[in-house]
C-alpha cells in the first residue's frame, strides 16, 4: 500500500477539537455541530507546506489512505501561546464610531484580525487579539481519502493558487508549463511564486496578460 510522503498533495477529511469542543471540520455531521447551516468543503493540502497547523502537517507523512488516524497537537505546534500584549484596552469611541456596540463575549474582525471583547468598563473596552485557539492543545481525527496524481494536476494548481495567492486566476496547463492569465501588472506578483510551482508541480510558470472582461450594459426597454 502506497504511503504519503513530503510534498504529496492529499485530500483530507478531518475534525479538530480543543477541550473536547469541535472548532473545525469538513465532515458534515461534525460541521453541523458548529453551524447547522454550514456545508463541508473539499480540503486538499500539500504535505509540509504549512497549509494546516505544523503538528498536524508533520503527522500526515507516512500514512496510508483511507485509514483513521488521530493526533494531539501541542499548542506550540498549533496556534502558538497566548500573548499578554495582544490583550489591549481600546477607547469605546473607536467602536461607536463604527456603529458597533461592544458587549463581553462578542467576536468580530477588526483590522483583519479576529477580536474578542473581554470587558466593557465606562469608556474603555478590553479586547483580546489572540487567536481563539492560542495556548490550546488540539486533537485532530483525520483520514486521507486520496493521494493526488498527475491526472489531478488542475486541483494541485488550484490549491497552490488559493493558498499562496488567495486568488483563483484563469490558467492553462501545457506539457512543460502553466500559463496564468490576468491583467497587465499582475506578472510581478506571479513571478514571486515561480520557484514554488517548479518545486511542487515540476513545471515552469509563465504569464499572459489579458484584458479584464467588461460587463455589457443591460438594455433598458422604453415604452412609448
Amino acid at each position: 500500500m502506497k504511503k504519503t510522503k513530503l510534498k504529496d498533495f492529499i485530500e483530507l477529511k478531518f475534525t479538530g477539537t480543543a477541550n473536547n469542543q469541535i472548532f473545525d471540520s469538513n465532515i458534515e455531521a461534525d460541521l453541523k455541530k458548529i453551524n447547522p447551516e454550514a456545508k463541508p468543503e473539499k480540503t486538499i493540502v500539500a504535505i509540509g507546506e504549512g497549509m494546516v497547523p505544523v503538528g498536524l502537517d508533520k503527522d500526515l507523512e507516512d500514512k496510508e489512505p483511507n485509514k483513521d488516524y488521530e493526533v494531539t497537537v501541542p499548542y506550540k505546534e498549533a496556534f502558538g501561546e497566548r500573548k499578554r500584549e495582544l490583550v489591549r484596552i481600546l477607547p469605546l469611541k473607536s467602536f461607536t464610531e463604527q456603529k458597533v456596540n461592544p458587549q463581553p463575549g462578542m467576536v468580530f474582525t477588526l483590522d483583519n484580525n479576529l477580536v474578542k471583547i473581554l470587558a466593557v468598563s465606562g469608556a474603555r473596552v478590553t479586547t483580546d487579539f489572540n487567536n481563539p485557539l492560542a495556548g490550546k492543545d488540539l486533537t485532530y481525527k483525520y483520514k486521507i481519502t486520496k493521494i493526488l496524481t498527475k491526472e489531478d494536476e488542475k486541483e494541485k494548481i488550484e490549491t497552490i493558487l488559493q493558498f499562496y495567492m488567495r486568488l483563483k486566476p484563469e490558467f492553462e496547463i501545457k506539457e512543460k508549463e502553466i500559463i496564468l492569465k490576468g491583467p497587465k501588472g499582475f506578472e510581478v506578483f506571479i513571478n514571486a511564486f515561480k520557484d514554488k510551482f517548479k518545486e511542487l508541480i515540476n513545471k515552469d510558470l509563465s504569464f499572459k496578460a489579458v484584458q479584464p472582461k467588461e460587463e455589457k450594459p443591460s438594455e433598458t426597454k422604453h415604452n412609448n
